[in-house]
């Protein structure tokens, strides 16, 4: 059974930084990219980065580059995503999915966690 496991989200203060990280089961996670993606309330959930099978960041939104990173460890089959500078847009759940290639068109994932809260406070 395919799983995949966020944590690290919390309430943290603009200027600040958090750690995600997402834990996968259940598939070959080497063979696989993983997307991150964010849902604010009353809007659509959006890509954020993609970290591909090898390790590179493909950025979906602009917003967060020079900011966001994501990397991943797939010993331990998990890809993190560390979040600076963050600003009070940044508020949403974050989601990781998985895939074989990056996408950042949601409704092409099945694959999804239950997702994290990250709240910035301003």
């Amino acid at each position: 059974e395919v799983q995949l496991v966020e944590s690290g989200g919390g309430l943290v203060q603009a200027g600040g930084s958090l750690r995600l990280s997402c834990a996968a089961s259940g598939f070959t996670f080497d063979d696989y990219a993983v997307t991150w993606f964010r849902q604010a309330p009353g809007k659509e959930r959006e890509g954020v980065l993609c970290s591909s099978s090898s390790g590179l960041n493909i950025y979906y939104a602009d917003s967060v580059k020079g900011r966001f990173t994501s990397s991943r460890d797939n010993a331990k089959n998990t890809v993190n995503l560390r979040m600076n500078s963050l600003k009070a847009e940044d508020t949403a759940v974050y989601y990781c999915a998985a895939k074989r290639s990056c996408s950042n068109y949601a409704p092409t994932y099945t694959n999804w966690g239950q997702g994290t809260q990250v709240t910035v406070s301003s």
